[in-house]
């Protein structure tokens, strides 16, 4: 029986570790996968293993097992040496004893092969079939985001939501902002859904929280990690408070997929237009209320947008690009 492993961080998973783990799983009875996850990573070990299952979910001939590391014990190094290999082979020794392959896109299997005295096949050494590496996503996710599977994408994803109350320019600034910044936008469920804002039901609300929440979750797998949002869960709450004194229900998965990495909020100081679909301007000004409260309720910080409609723009680009540089790196 050939019983192979292969190893890495895996920080981030991308389609050229998927490639390598296929490929692997053509050359033994059973693999095993092992995640060296160090003591200074942001990212869990657990997260990752979930990418990895998902993603290989109906492969019957593969665990994917964690390893936890002291960084200040053991050598972080991608570089071919024979003291890290002889150092890191004795580690995986303890996990593999009974095991005859390994099987790595680096230089350095062989070495790390050869003082486990196991066979080592590489795979892409050169990476002509996958020209990438976790370090280069790392430095640039946004240029790099096709390269990750679907299953990783989510966790990545930049969400910016634009909250606030009734004729604040909350869908033209939405999609001003996608295409300022060439990404997906996902619009104002509820205006879909329920077009008049003074005939609905409490039940629709519930729909509007279920349909928003999976537009988000198709939106985030698409060509940019940047997702703009119209409205979220807690504008749904509010009126659901507002409107019906009413809590409403929804699982931990709904509030999940709308948590976002920015927040603004515009002010209610525009110019009320009255479309014939829309509350009353005193109703719509005690729904801003309303929506401020619900937010507080959940700890919820963001960011005041307000004054002319140039000036909203360019005030939420500032805060889009700030955020944006600093999550351009993982």
């Amino acid at each position: 029986m050939i019983k192979a492993f292969v190893f890495g961080k895996f920080l981030p998973f991308h389609k050229g570790h998927e490639a390598m783990i296929s490929f692997a799983l053509t050359k033994c009875d059973f693999l095993s996968v092992l995640i060296c996850c160090d003591n200074e990573e942001n990212t869990p070990g657990e997260v990752r293993k979930n990418w990895i299952e998902t993603i290989f979910f109906d492969t019957q001939k593969m665990e994917v097992k964690i390893l936890h590391y002291d960084n200040g014990l053991l050598p972080n190094t991608s570089q071919a040496s024979l003291s890290v290999s002889q150092i890191w082979s004795g580690e995986f020794k303890k996990y593999y004893t009974d095991y005859n392959l390994l099987i790595t896109s680096e230089p350095y299997g062989e070495l790390v092969a050869g003082f486990m005295g196991i066979q080592h096949i590489p795979f892409d050494l050169d990476k002509t079939r996958h020209p990438i590496s976790a370090s280069v996503i790392r430095n640039d996710l946004f240029s790099n985001w096709h390269y990750l599977p679907t299953a990783v994408k989510p966790y990545f994803a930049v969400k910016v939501v634009v909250l606030g109350t009734e004729s604040t320019g909350k869908t033209t600034l939405t999609g001003q902002l996608a295409e300022y910044y060439n990404c997906s936008m996902i619009l104002e469920v509820g205006r879909d859904l329920i077009p008049d804002s003074t005939d609905f039901t409490f039940d629709d609300l519930l729909l509007v929280a279920n349909e928003h929440a999976k537009r988000i979750d198709d939106a985030i797998l698409d060509n940019s990690p940047l997702l703009i949002i119209d409205t979220d869960i807690h504008i749904t709450k509010s009126y659901a408070k507002f409107v019906f004194d009413r809590e409403l229900p929804f699982n931990e998965h709904i509030y999940n997929t709308n948590k976002a990495d920015l927040y603004l909020y515009l002010n209610n100081d525009a110019t009320y237009y009255q479309d014939g679909t829309r509350l009353n301007k005193t109703d719509r000004d005690l729904l801003d209320q309303s929506h401020r409260e619900i937010l507080a309720d959940h700890q919820i910080k963001f960011v005041e947008i307000s004054g002319s409609w140039q000036g909203r723009f360019e005030q939420a680009v500032s805060e889009i690009s700030k955020l944006i540089t600093d999550r351009s790196t993982l």
